[in-house]
């Protein structure tokens, strides 16, 4: 039977996740092999954080390396907040192929199909928290009524200045 509570979205740090999706096999050992070795140099640096756009540069280049090897099946939304940044937020968008490309918004697989347009007209550069949310959910209302898989459970992750928190959706994603 398909999982329908994993939770796809990876905390890298404090203040960062990556949302994956493709295999399972490929997400999982991605996402693991992508925050351990983050976590490894914030360790081996005196707690050095990297920034971002770092973050989404060390993805980027994993992925073009396993492309040579044996190249993992996901697709990347990361997304952190860095004080040093002007606007505080940033979105990388990546593929599978490790293109890599800074985002406002962002969508992969069929869901991106419905999402994108709403977010685009949508989405504006002074949106506060509660109407991002409120754009999201309805990105997840279209997918329930238009998709053509039953797709349940959806969970929000919010990274701001306090850092990466969930709002939950469906299913606890830790209820297996």
């Amino acid at each position: 039977m398909y999982q329908q509570n994993l939770d796809k979205i990876a905390q890298l740090s404090s203040h960062s996740a990556m949302g994956v999706s493709g295999p399972n096999c490929d997400l999982v050992n991605f996402s693991e092999y992508i925050s351990k070795n983050l976590a490894l140099y914030e360790l081996s640096n005196d707690g050095l954080r990297l920034s971002t756009h770092a973050q989404a540069n060390f993805c980027r280049g994993e992925l073009a390396k396993a492309l040579r090897k044996g190249p993992f099946q996901v697709n990347i939304i990361l997304g952190g907040y860095d004080d040093k940044t002007p606007k505080g937020g940033s979105l990388y968008v990546m593929d599978y192929l490790g293109s890599c490309t800074k985002a406002n918004f962002g969508a992969q697989g069929y869901a991106s199909n419905f999402c994108l347009s709403i977010m685009d007209r949508d989405w504006d550069e002074n949106l506060n928290e509660d109407a991002a949310v409120a754009l999201v959910e309805k990105c997840v209302k279209e997918l329930q009524m238009r998709f053509l898989i039953n797709q349940s459970n959806f969970i929000i992750k919010v990274i701001d200045k306090e850092g990466v928190r969930t709002l939950k959706f469906g299913a606890d994603p830790a209820d297996n």
